[in-house]
């Protein structure tokens, strides 16, 4: 099965996540250019850095755009803040859990990559990893209850990351 019904009830509270996802991505690279002011590191090269930022760039925007159509059609909010009256399994959704979020990873790369900033690259790093924390850890018990064994078959199939 591709997708899954639509959820029992279209007034489900939603996954309590506090901070926007995006805004976790934005602070973390605002920090990570602070710090290149403030303590410059050398940058990568700029014959390899800027075509393959480019390319990331590119793929960070493909996701969350697909992901953000394939919740348009199944009428389903892609705000954190708000009810998922559908689970969405097909397209990035059959290789990753969270294709936005794999997304905004990539364009905070391939921005730092383009711009040759060393910071914003390094903190990449911390930065997932407060998306895990903050956010996914929050909307997949939100998503289990909801959708119950559809969607622990769903996590058991589908890797969170990659």
């Amino acid at each position: 099965m591709a997708e899954s019904k639509q959820a029992r009830s279209e007034s489900n509270e939603h996954a309590g996540v506090p901070v926007p996802p995006p805004l976790i991505y934005a602070a973390g690279y605002l920090v990570g250019l602070g710090l290149q002011r403030a303590l410059p590191l050398s940058q990568p090269p700029a014959g390899a850095a800027r075509p393959l930022g480019a390319l990331l760039v590119a793929a960070g925007v493909a996701l969350p755009a697909a992901g953000i159509t394939l919740f348009g059609r199944r009428g389903t909010s892609v705000l954190p803040v708000r009810p998922t009256t559908a689970l969405v399994t097909s397209g990035p959704y059959r290789l990753t859990r969270n294709p936005m979020y794999v997304g905004f990873g990539l364009i905070h790369a391939g921005v730092a990559l383009r711009r040759r900033e060393t910071w914003p690259l390094l903190l990449l790093a911390p930065v997932l990893l407060a998306v895990d924390r903050i956010v996914i850890r929050r909307e997949e018990p939100y998503l289990e209850g909801v959708f119950g064994d559809e969607y622990r078959r769903y996590r058991r199939r589908v890797r969170r990351w990659l």
